[in-house]
């Protein structure tokens, strides 16, 4: 297969995955925000969004305030944004329609479809219930996994486009993990500088961040009603990250994430992936070999920054051993 071949069913799968992300996330975000909270902390959720995608600095370039429409605005519809929903679906489309002979009829329709779909949405665009559109972007997203599972011989074509959905799906994971897992730390000074009294910090952190703070990380990733399966009882911090790293049947796990990847390269080996191979096995290991404790005593955030580096690294050899240079695409 050609490099450029590869390329495109690479991306096409990796910024299909990447506009789900993103729905999902500003979704949960929205749904939460029009709940009842502190100030600050609405505040700070729209702008930890913008920390995940470290979008920080191209956002405040164009935007003075970090508020929920400015934050909508940008993720959703700002083409200068290589990050939003509308330039990730043309991004897939685009690729898409490079490949069309690698790729099913079907899987191309899907998304010519979707970006056609779009621009009708477009041209009524309105912020008043962002979560219509969010959802909508979910569905033609699950549409085209569903559409390529089902259509597709598991060829090469089919190897490389899983491989893209793979390795975006576990980066999201994690900066969603390491983000929202720094927000209740983060409030909980903001009520200590206010001299709170002990009671009243506890209560806001009680009743508010235990639950729907981590509620709405959970179903971020489709993970609630499977959290409420496994564990049936409190949402607790511990047990989220437990979840979210080290379960084995949960799609969007970091272990999950791994486990699937490595037979992908196996199926596509050839003379540079042997060190691809080398660093998902040493990342497969020390997922293995740790456990909840561990990585709690060690701190998640610092765990979940050393996973980052990995993944990155691992995108990284992928893109050099199949993929167009970037300098060159």
């Amino acid at each position: 297969m050609l490099s450029r071949t590869a390329d495109c069913l690479y991306w096409m799968a990796r910024y299909t995955e990447r506009a789900e992300n993103t729905a999902r996330m500003l979704d949960v975000n929205h749904q939460t925000s029009l709940l009842p909270q502190p100030a600050e902390f609405l505040a700070q959720s729209w702008k930890k969004l913008l920390t995940i995608s470290k979008l920080e600095d191209p956002f405040l370039a164009r935007y003075k305030v970090v508020n929920r429409e400015n934050v909508l605005d940008f993720m959703i519809y700002e083409t200068s944004n290589p990050s939003s929903i509308v330039s990730c679906l043309f991004a897939a489309r685009e690729n898409a329609r490079v490949i069309r002979g690698r790729i099913t009829s079907e899987t191309w329709e899907t998304q010519n479809t979707t970006w056609l779909e779009l621009q009708h949405i477009l041209e009524a665009r309105t912020q008043s219930d962002p979560s219509r559109l969010l959802e909508w972007v979910k569905y033609r997203c699950h549409l085209f996994r569903g559409v390529m599972y089902g259509t597709m011989l598991k060829n090469e074509a089919f190897y490389f486009m899983n491989v893209g959905t793979l390795l975006e799906r576990a980066d999201n994971t994690a900066r969603i993990l390491e983000t929202k897992y720094e927000v209740p730390v983060a409030l909980k000074s903001l009520h200590t500088d206010k001299k709170l009294g002990a009671d009243e910090a506890n209560k806001a952190d009680g009743d508010f961040f235990d639950f729907y703070h981590w509620a709405a990380l959970l179903r971020s990733v489709s993970a609630f009603e499977i959290y409420r399966q496994i564990y049936s009882d409190q949402v607790t911090p511990k047990q989220v990250a437990q979840l979210l790293i080290f379960n084995k049947q949960m799609p969007r796990s970091l272990v999950c994430c791994i486990n699937e990847l490595i037979p992908l390269i196996a199926e596509v080996k050839n003379q540079q992936s042997k060190e691809i191979e080398r660093l998902l096995g040493k990342l497969k290991a020390s997922l293995d070999y740790s456990d909840i404790d561990e990585v709690f005593t060690q701190g998640l955030e610092e765990f979940i920054k050393e996973f980052l580096e990995h993944i990155n690294h691992i995108a990284d050899e992928f893109s050099n051993a199949y993929l167009i240079p970037l300098a060159v695409a």
